[in-house]
């Protein structure tokens, strides 16, 4: 299948979907709108930045993840570098399921020229995966069921489980931006996470890493709470989503309003991004993930290392919350930015024996969504 064949495929059946309710988003215009072109001169270093910025932030944190952020630091301390890893015991940096999922849906789209959605989910069925959450648990069962399309074995969850792989949809369209950018997201992913929430934050999250790229200089801090704000807005129609701990259990309203809200709020309180996160309590519920990394972003983000540092040491789901902020990190400052001490030990491994496969990949995406255009 070529590209443009595929792209006229999704375009229809994103529609379709929308029309029969199948999939949990609004329509809005953003899908037949192009992004604008990327600035002349932007080096594939921010896109280098933007995948390894993923798999450097999960590495860091997943020997950790789980951890109240006061536990964490009287077991280990600052977290500055890989901790020893379950593995043989080395300080190296080894995957989870967020760097596992994203570089198998890059994978996957660099063997079929584009995002093909029903493969990309049959890939994500071939290998163990490390840390498998309840939701993709729930879709590997319906999809290997085989009785039901891949548009309908994705779960109704609001978990970060979509969000955290979601930066590799925009590598095949860096040369030829047009809507498919926007309609590929949403459907990539809806294959695990059909959910109103998910699907807004995953859009919105490529549309921000679509702007960074083509940035010189950090934005200002409201920036990134309003770039947002703005796309996912126009996509969430669910109002129903709650808290489940924190400083706001009276909450009841959409995603996108809870980060408008909340996130300036304790901006504007000068709160560290440990009592910010703590505030909205920092797992891997999506009202919790967003609004931390937005916040770490809004404090840090002219900082790819302390922005990562934060992220891995101030958080409970602190694997996929530096893996987010890692992409976002690398999209705006490059690969320069990453501390050659993450990348030089990052094992590159997306199962139990690839060891340097993730570099293989970006490389791959170079070759061939890069240098051939």
């Amino acid at each position: 299948m070529t590209s443009t064949t595929a792209d006229s495929l999704n375009h229809s059946l994103l529609h379709q979907l929308l029309e029969q309710g199948a999939i949990d988003i609004q329509a809005t215009d953003l899908f037949d709108s192009a992004p604008s072109p990327l600035p002349a001169g932007v080096s594939f270093s921010k896109v280098e930045g933007m995948l390894l910025g993923l798999a450097v932030g999960d590495a860091l944190g997943i020997t950790s993840e789980g951890f109240l952020p006061a536990d964490r630091r009287e077991f280990f301390g600052e977290i500055r570098d890989y901790l020893p890893n379950r593995y043989n015991g080395r300080e190296e940096g080894y995957p989870s399921d967020d760097t596992q999922l994203a570089f198998w849906a890059l994978e996957q789209m660099l063997e079929d020229g584009g995002l093909d959605p029903d493969r990309v989910a049959a890939r994500f069925c071939q290998d163990r995966i490390f840390g498998l959450g309840s939701t993709v648990r729930g879709f590997l069962k319906s999809y290997k069921g085989g009785t039901r399309p891949w548009w309908r074995c994705g779960p109704q969850s609001a978990g970060n489980g979509a969000l955290m792989r979601i930066a590799p949809m925009l590598v095949p369209h860096l040369q030829d931006p047009s809507p498919e950018l926007w309609v590929d997201t949403a459907l990539c992913a809806a294959i695990t996470h059909n959910d109103s929430a998910s699907i807004a934050a995953c859009v919105a999250f490529i549309s921000m890493l679509w702007e960074l790229l083509g940035m010189s200089e950090a934005p200002e801090p409201q920036w990134w709470v309003d770039a947002y704000v703005r796309v996912a807005k126009e996509l969430e129609h669910r109002e129903d989503y709650r808290p489940r701990g924190g400083d706001f259990p009276d909450y009841q309203g959409s995603l996108w309003r809870f980060v408008e809200e909340k996130v300036p709020a304790a901006f504007e309180r000068d709160l560290t991004t440990l009592e910010a996160c703590e505030s909205w309590y920092s797992g891997a519920y999506l009202l919790e993930t967003v609004p931390c990394v937005l916040y770490i972003l809004m404090c840090h983000g002219d900082d790819a290392e302390a922005a990562m540092m934060r992220a891995v040491n101030d958080t409970r789901d602190n694997d996929t919350i530096a893996a987010i902020v890692g992409a976002a990190v690398g999209a705006l400052h490059g690969r320069e930015a990453l501390p050659d001490r993450w990348v030089d030990k990052l094992t590159g491994r997306t199962t139990d024996s690839d060891d340097g496969r993730v570099f293989e990949l970006i490389e791959q995406a170079r070759r061939g969504w890069w240098e051939s255009a």
